[in-house]
């Protein structure tokens, strides 16, 4: 199983309409949530979680991208959820620049270990500008995830 198996048109959001990271996170935990990657009644718990994580330090990572992660006992499967944002949103980064894109990454509980190499690759990747820049420019959800797609087999080869 690779990231396109994880990661498909129904887990991007392609104009966040979010104004801050708390924003955000509940759109794309919301998107998982409508995708049937996390159950309705845990939406909240999820979000609190992810946002836990991000009160503690900001996953603005610069080059205008945020990275938030959490792990979490509510769900048996990685779960990926993109957004982009053409306006840019208040991240906290460490570059003090706005966020116009934001990848969530949940890892079920106990399982850290096993997905760390996957996001490190993926910070890898959205650190590259022409990877960074088609994303930007991509027309929408579908053109965004073949994007992923087309640089999948440049991302460390894991058991997904």
């Amino acid at each position: 199983m690779g990231l396109t198996d994880i990661l498909g048109q129904e887990h991007i959001i392609p104009e966040l309409r979010a104004a801050d990271r708390w924003e955000a996170i509940d759109e794309l935990v919301g998107i998982l949530v409508a995708a049937g990657k996390i159950k309705p009644d845990d939406r909240d718990c999820v979000a609190a979680v992810v946002k836990k994580r991000e009160h503690s330090t900001s996953t603005g990572i610069g080059a205008g991208v945020a990275f938030p992660t959490a792990s979490t006992n509510t769900i048996d499967t990685l779960a990926v959820a993109v957004g982009r944002s053409r306006k840019g949103i208040e991240f906290d980064s460490l570059d003090k620049q706005p966020v116009t894109l934001v990848m969530l990454v949940l890892v079920p509980a106990g399982q850290y270990p096993k997905y760390a190499t996957l996001a490190q690759a993926l910070v890898k990747l959205f650190y590259s500008f022409p990877f960074r820049q088609a994303v930007e420019n991509a027309a929408d959800a579908e053109a965004i995830c073949n994007l992923f797609g087309e640089h999948e087999r440049n991302l460390i080869p894991v058991e997904l």
